[in-house]
C-alpha cells in the first residue's frame, strides 16, 4: 500500500521540472533518492548507537590483547 506524500516547490522549479519530463521519471527519482537517505541515515544511526555502546563498555586492562592472543596461539600448537 502507498500514501500520498507532498511538498511545496517554488514555481521556478516546477517549470524546470516540467521541461525535463519527457527525460526524467521525476516520481521514481524522487522514491530512489528517499530510500536512499533513508538507508544513510538507519546507518548512521547505528553507527552512533554502536559508538555509545563501545564508550559505555569498560577499559581493557593494558597488555590484555597480547595475553589473549598468545594463549591463543598456545591452545592452538597444542
Amino acid at each position: 500500500m502507498s500514501v500520498v506524500f507532498s511538498i511545496r516547490i517554488p514555481r521556478k522549479l516546477k517549470e524546470e521540472m516540467e521541461k525535463l519530463k519527457d527525460l526524467i521519471d521525476w516520481r521514481s527519482e524522487i522514491i530512489a533518492f528517499i530510500e536512499e537517505r533513508v538507508r544513510t541515515y538507519k546507518r548512521m544511526k547505528a553507527l552512533q548507537e554502536i559508538t555509545r555502546m563501545l564508550e559505555e563498555l569498560p577499559e581493557t586492562p593494558r597488555g590484555m590483547a597480547e595475553r589473549i592472543v598468545r594463549e591463543d596461539r598456545d591452545f592452538q600448537l597444542h
